[in-house]
This record gives structure tokens, C-alpha cells and sequence, in this order.
């Protein structure tokens, strides 16, 4: 399959959504009349979306509707949004007090993706973090979230820098459980030091983490204890702000 033709595949099952947001639900006939293809190509796609729970059929025959997987969908944007909303006053404070960047991390395909930021008010404070997936053995988010259990380690682990960690038993993940907060020193990149904590959500489980980031110059080795006790304090405000009490 050609990607002019994955495209417009994936831009008529996207059109099928909003058809069936819009109408409620509908017929393959129907559907296929507004999409201008052949039934069996709107059968086909229907298939793909059915498939994963996006679609399903109604009790009247030969009609669909919109499935549970898109309440699935969005109750994790809504959780993503509402993270980076009640989060935001809390990453505020950490940023000013610690004068580094914060940013707040989620769970991803095996990796760690910024979702939220704030820089710190030094004049070289990082780039911006939003939207990247970052490796889990690499960054201290990405510790967090393994150790935790948000988070499972999948295949090789890639070096980023001479200081990488690329064995499991290096990562002490058992010690960041014991201690509550992870770092990293120039692992994922030279001159970069981190700390992250665990971020919990309404049934207790590891849903994010909250990160400070600084070059090393500044955020030393010898720094991020104390960094690390500021972030665990912010992480378990970020979490009661979510839904979770002990």
C-alpha cells in the first residue's frame, strides 16, 4: 500500500468518526454514499475501526456507532489534560524555587513524552521538552516511571553518551523505590543533569513524573538530593491535586 493510499485511508476512517459523532449512528450504505467509495471499501474501513473498539454495531442490524475505544481515547486525554492543568501551579513554584525547568513526563509506547513545561528563570534553562519521547533508561522521569511499574524496559538500551546506563542492573530501580525520586548525570546528553519523583494518580499507581533539568555546571551531582526532596514534596501535591490521598 502506497502512503498517498495509507492516507487517505486513515483520512476516510477519520471522516467515518465524525459521521458517527455527528449522526449517532448509521448504515454502511449510507456511509459509503457520503464518503463517495464503494460499500465494500466503507465495509472494510468500518472492519479496521471495529477491530479496535472505536466502532461497534448497534442492536439495529446493519447500523454502527461510536465504540467504548473512543471513550477509552479520551478519558486519556482528558487524565493528559487535567495533569498538565492541576500540575501547572505546583511545576510554577518548583521552577522558581529549584531555578531550573520543569517538566511533567507520561507513560508512552516505552518511552517517557513531556506533556507540560516550565522553564526556570535562569537565562539558560533547556530547550523546550513539550511533545518529545524521551528513552526510560536515559532520563530521570524515565527511571521513574520504570521503577514504579508505569513503565517496562523492551529490548537493547541504546547509549546516548559515554555515561549512559545500557545494563538493567545499573539503573537501581529498586533503590529509586526505596528513595522515591530518580536522577540522571549527562545520560542522555553532555552537560544535562536531571531529577524526577513519581506522580500518583486516584488509585495510587505511578501515572507521570515531575522532572527539574539544568546543565551540569549548575545542577550538580552533588545538588540533586536536595533538588530531589523539593520534587517529591510538588510530586505529592501534583497528585493529591489529581485525585489521590493516601
Amino acid at each position: 500500500m502506497s502512503n498517498s493510499t495509507t492516507v487517505q485511508s486513515v483520512d476516510r476512517a477519520i471522516a467515518i468518526l465524525e459521521i458517527l459523532a455527528r449522526e449517532g449512528s448509521t448504515r454502511v450504505t449510507d456511509l459509503a454514499v457520503e464518503l463517495d467509495v464503494h460499500k465494500s471499501t466503507a465495509f472494510r474501513l468500518l472492519a479496521a475501526l471495529e477491530q479496535g473498539g472505536l466502532v461497534e454495531q448497534s442492536g439495529d442490524r446493519g447500523r454502527y456507532r461510536l465504540g467504548f475505544g473512543v471513550v477509552r481515547l479520551a478519558g486519556a486525554a482528558t487524565a493528559q489534560l487535567d495533569l498538565s492543568r492541576e500540575s501547572r501551579e505546583v511545576c510554577l513554584r518548583l521552577a522558581e524555587t529549584v531555578g531550573e525547568t520543569v517538566n511533567i513526563a507520561v507513560p508512552q509506547d516505552g518511552d517517557a513524552v513531556n506533556i507540560s513545561q516550565v522553564r526556570g528563570p535562569a537565562a539558560i534553562s533547556g530547550h523546550n521538552w513539550v511533545g518529545q519521547r524521551t528513552p526510560s533508561h536515559a532520563t530521570s522521569s524515565g527511571k521513574v516511571l520504570l521503577a514504579f511499574g508505569a513503565l517496562r524496559l523492551t529490548g537493547e538500551l541504546e547509549r546516548y553518551t559515554p555515561r549512559t546506563l545500557t545494563s538493567p542492573a545499573e539503573l537501581g530501580l529498586e533503590e529509586i523505590r526505596e528513595r522515591g525520586w530518580a536522577a540522571t548525570v549527562e545520560e542522555l546528553e553532555v552537560g544535562l543533569n536531571a531529577v524526577a519523583a513519581p506522580v500518583r494518580g486516584a488509585d495510587g499507581s505511578v501515572v507521570a513524573a515531575v522532572s527539574a533539568s539544568g546543565p551540569s555546571y549548575r545542577l550538580t551531582p552533588e545538588r540533586l538530593p536536595e533538588v530531589a526532596v523539593l520534587l517529591v514534596e510538588g510530586a505529592k501535591e501534583i497528585s493529591q491535586r489529581i485525585g489521590y490521598y493516601r
